[in-house]
């Protein structure tokens, strides 16, 4: 087994260099290299990478280059979590290609929340329902970093402030109907949130996940 600070230092020098690559292109080689080699740090001391399939080592790639942006925003999750005691979990971590914290950046209750490659909110690992949250509806949104890469934040965001004003609008059609069975929260999340394309696709996978299991 590799020691964790050997790990750290190549998985950091190596995320530097293919990040200080990508961002010379823009002109931010220097923030894009700090990015890379921290998330190599953290990444390789916590054996976050699976090695020994393709699909670690495309990750680790990703997130120094397509998905940059996402893993800076990933270094906040781990900066939160740091302050707030977060409570990182191996077991749902270690050579899974991520990063896990029972608690974190969490900010609506009962909810995990996935930035980059970490997922904060996970809760209890004991707990089945928990870890296939974890399993079969953040990993989907960690692909979808992966595979969107700087779109995935612009997409998600821009969807949330297209349709949040749509949600305003049907429930005051609603209510000037005399329909008064929805609140205005409801109808802005249900739009926001629950019909979000991106949502959408996590949560099927995870119902198809919940079927399998039954089945």
């Amino acid at each position: 087994m590799i020691p964790r600070a050997v790990e750290a230092v190549a998985v950091g020098v190596g995320g530097a260099a293919v990040a200080g690559a990508v961002g010379s292109m823009i002109g931010l080689a220097g923030p894009a290299a700090v990015v890379g080699g921290c998330n190599g740090v953290i990444s390789g001391w916590r054996r976050t990478y699976d090695w020994q399939c393709s699909s670690g080592v495309i990750a680790a790639v990703t997130d120094s280059s397509w998905a940059l942006l996402t893993t800076a925003g990933a270094l906040g999750a781990h900066a939160i979590a740091a302050v707030t005691r977060g409570g990182y979990l191996p077991e749902l971590s270690e050579r899974q290609n991520r990063h896990v914290y029972r608690r974190g950046f969490t900010p609506r209750s009962g909810f995990a929340v996935t930035i980059g490659n970490t997922v904060s909110g996970a809760g209890d690992p004991t707990d089945a329902r928990r870890r296939h949250i974890v399993n079969d509806h953040e990993q989907v949104h960690i692909n979808q970093t992966r595979l969107l890469g700087p779109a995935f934040p612009v997409l998600y965001v821009g969807w949330m402030i297209v349709a949040a004003p749509l949600g305003v609008i049907g429930w005051a059609k609603a209510r000037a109907s005399g329909d008064r069975s929805s609140t205005l929260w409801a109808s802005v999340d249900r739009c926001a949130y629950w019909h979000h394309p991106l949502e959408r696709q996590a949560y099927l996978r995870a119902s198809r996940a919940s079927q399998a299991v039954r089945g």
